[in-house]
């Protein structure tokens, strides 16, 4: 098994293949335009994971850099999971040196809750102090 190597330079993402994937693999971006992914993955912090040349994982934090910060968008291609990349890929995450020493982190999934356990996540202590405006429609209306 190679080693992920992972990147946060914007210029070495493969953009369309995080779109392909987002817009046609997840349940939460399913069919987001290309022009909102690149929007998003210019105003975040990225983390690209590449095997050789190849980008076979993907990360994106969104973030003030001093007291909270938001994981989105987590992913690694069917092809190439089972060999430790999304463990490898969260490590360079809570080890880049802009989101240390945050209050809050957040992560909203429906999946990969143990991996996640790993790194710290947990349900909410307080689910009553949360709350959240969701607009399931807003791709259709962009597009």
């Amino acid at each position: 098994m190679e080693e992920l190597r992972v990147v946060t330079e914007k210029a070495a993402l493969d953009l369309p293949l995080i779109h392909r994937f987002l817009s046609q693999q997840t349940y939460w971006a399913k069919d987001i335009p290309f022009a909102l992914v690149k929007k998003s993955i210019e105003h975040s912090l990225c983390f690209g994971g590449f095997v050789g040349n190849d980008q076979v994982a993907f990360a994106r934090v969104i973030s003030d850099y001093t007291t909270f910060a938001n994981l989105v968008d987590v992913f690694v291609l069917p092809e190439h999971r089972g060999k430790g990349y999304s463990k490898a890929l969260m490590s360079s995450v809570f080890a880049h040196p802009e989101l240390q020493g945050l209050r809050r982190f957040t992560l909203a999934t429906g999946d990969a809750h143990g991996l996640y356990a790993r790194f710290g996540f947990a349900a909410p202590a307080h689910p009553q102090t949360l709350m959240e405006r969701y607009e399931p429609g807003v791709y259709a209306a962009v597009a």
